[in-house]
């Protein structure tokens, strides 16, 4: 499949028994990461970065090769569980939310980080990140990512780890390879992929 055209709806079906890519191998890392390569060119949007109605709003993270986020799954204590990356395009901000589980679930919790973006190019935007939470949902009183995102640009401080960073040293870019309705491809600076569909 990897090598051959590719639809959207068979890329959505590789990558949605992946569990993010956690414990792939890597004959399953080629394949997959052949199969979106395969994908890219079907892009409609031409210029996604000023394509606000289409990057506005609240994306599940499908598939990525980032350690960062692979990272946070570390058993047998912690299992990472739904990765969401809210965008709000108008407001030039992103949101990244990683719930996190165990095996108790009221120590299930939440690790997201806020941050600015702009614009560089027809494909590519800076992220500078800002502010980071990360606390138990029952204490943030987390119920997803359409209402909390409004809480990490709240000047309250969260009942959580809640820390600010500083933007020039916390940075990064991130380019748009493929953008529609539903569906939004990116690779970011350390070479790591993102597939993310729509909520």
């Amino acid at each position: 499949m990897a090598t051959e055209a590719i639809t959207k709806a068979q890329l959505v079906d590789l990558l949605i028994g992946s569990n993010l890519g956690i414990g792939e191998s890597d004959t399953e890392r080629e394949e997959r990461l052949g199969a979106i390569a395969a994908l890219e060119p079907q892009n409609p949007t031409l210029i996604p970065t000023t394509a606000g109605d289409r990057l506005t709003g609240d994306w599940k993270l499908l598939y990525t090769t980032s350690r960062g986020i692979l990272g946070l799954n570390r058993p047998p204590f912690l299992k990472l569980g739904t990765v969401y990356q809210s965008v709000r395009a108008a407001e030039k901000r992103i949101y990244n939310i990683a719930e996190v589980n165990n095996n108790l679930s009221f120590l299930a919790g939440v690790v997201s980080v806020g941050a600015n973006f702009e614009v560089l190019s027809h494909t590519r935007v800076q992220v500078k990140f800002e502010r980071a939470v990360v606390g138990l949902k029952n204490w943030i009183q987390y119920a997803g990512p359409e209402t909390f995102t409004e809480r990490l640009d709240a000047p309250k401080r969260q009942p959580a780890l809640d820390t600010n960073f500083e933007q020039e040293k916390q940075q990064g870019w991130l380019e748009i390879t493929k953008l529609d309705d539903d569906l939004r491809i990116g690779r970011g600076n350390e070479g790591s992929v993102f597939v993310l569909k729509k909520v």
